[in-house]
This record gives C-alpha cells, structure tokens and sequence, in this order.
C-alpha cells in the first residue's frame, strides 16, 4: 500500500469524479464524498486497512472543464496541501464540441488541454507524494465513433505528460473498453460517461489498482 497514515489525498476533476459531492470542496461525513468512485476508494481503503487514517477530498465540480479546473486549482487542489492529487478532467472539453459546437468560448482545443493539464501537474509534483492522471473516457468500444475518436485524442494527452512528468497513469478508457467487449455500456452509464454503481466501482478498483491495494489483507 502506498498510502501512509494521515496522509491526504484530493481527488480534482468533473462530475465523474465529483457525483453529488459538497462543493468545492467536499470530505467527511454522510455524502460529501459524492455517491461515486471517490466514495467507494475511501469506504474500500477503511475497510481494508483500518489502520490507516486517511484523509480523502472530492474537489471535483460537475461541468467543470481543464479551464475550469485549472482556474480554481491553487485554492482547490494546491491550497489544501495534499499528500497526494489525482486529476480527471476533460471529458467536458470534448463533449462541449459536439453538444453545443455554435458555444466558441466553451471550446478547449488540444493544445489548450495539454497546456492545462501540464500546468496543474507542475503546480504540485514536487510538493506531494505523487500525482495520478486519470484519461478521460467515453464508454463506448467503437473507435470510430466521433466522440471516441475525439476523446482518444485526449487520452492520449493524459499518456503522454504521465509518462513525461512521471505520473500514476490510470487508463479509465483501456479499462471500459475491455470490460464492453463483454458487456453493453448501457450497464454502466446512460449516456457513456456518468457511471451507475457498477461503473464507479470499475473505476474504483481501477484506481485502487494502482495503489498497493491487497485484497487478501
């Protein structure tokens, strides 16, 4: 297990990761978490390891793209002094061209989305333990889907400053897409993206993946 005793980790992004949490900033009691993955993270590392006091943070806000997020990123995110900061962000930045493609402001070009995500990384790599860098996805195992095609090129953003900036990659859409060549994605989410229970806790053992997590413990 990489998580040591009191550290704190904060999760940054959009509504995948954000699911209902309290905003900005949401951890504690009740559902501050969200009803999400970051939820099932914290409930499966309590579980697990019961010894480890940790402190997990949903800095997630729905709707939010890379500009966004990097926008409010120090108060968010670098101001909380995280052990730990896992960003997952861009799915609005694709999503917004092809659901309103008349909205020019709303657009965040490729460039644009490598230039925000490099940022954040910078803000906080040498203050933390590490970063986890979480691709954006769309649940569909179609590459030549629009929309796919489009957020592969965005994925590929993510893979290609982890391995740059020495990030935790966490491929969400490796992850769907081999899990859909089994099972529709109409098990997992509505509309590709915003995932029920069974998806978020693909996404939570994915991220846990890459963790330490020992479920023999």
């Amino acid at each position: 297990m990489i998580f040591e005793n009191m550290d704190r980790i904060v999760f940054a992004g959009d509504s995948v990761t954000d699911m209902g949490s309290t905003n900005p900033v949401g951890e504690g009691l009740f559902d501050s978490l969200g009803k999400g993955y970051v939820r099932l993270v914290e409930s499966m590392l309590a579980a697990w390891y019961p010894e480890l006091a940790l402190r997990i943070t949903n800095s997630a806000i729905s709707g939010n793209t890379s500009r966004d997020l990097l926008n409010r990123f120090d108060r968010d995110v670098v101001d909380l002094n995280p052990d730990w900061v896992s960003i997952c962000v861009g799915i609005n930045d694709v999503w917004r061209q092809f659901d309103v493609p008349a909205f020019k402001e709303l657009m965040i070009t490729p460039e644009e989305y490598e230039s925000n995500i490099e940022q954040m990384i910078l803000k906080v790599k040498d203050k933390v333990k590490g970063v986890f860098l979480i691709t954006p996805y769309l649940i569909e195992v179609n590459r030549e889907d629009m929309l796919r095609a489009r957020m592969d090129v965005y994925s590929d953003i993510c893979r290609r400053l982890a391995a740059k900036h020495g990030c935790t990659l966490i491929d969400f859409q490796k992850m769907f897409e081999e899990y859909c060549r089994i099972r529709h994605s109409c098990c997992l989410a509505w509309d590709r993206v915003h995932p029920n229970q069974m998806g978020s806790m693909l996404m939570a053992r994915e991220f846990l993946k890459h963790c330490g997590f020992d479920y023999n413990k």
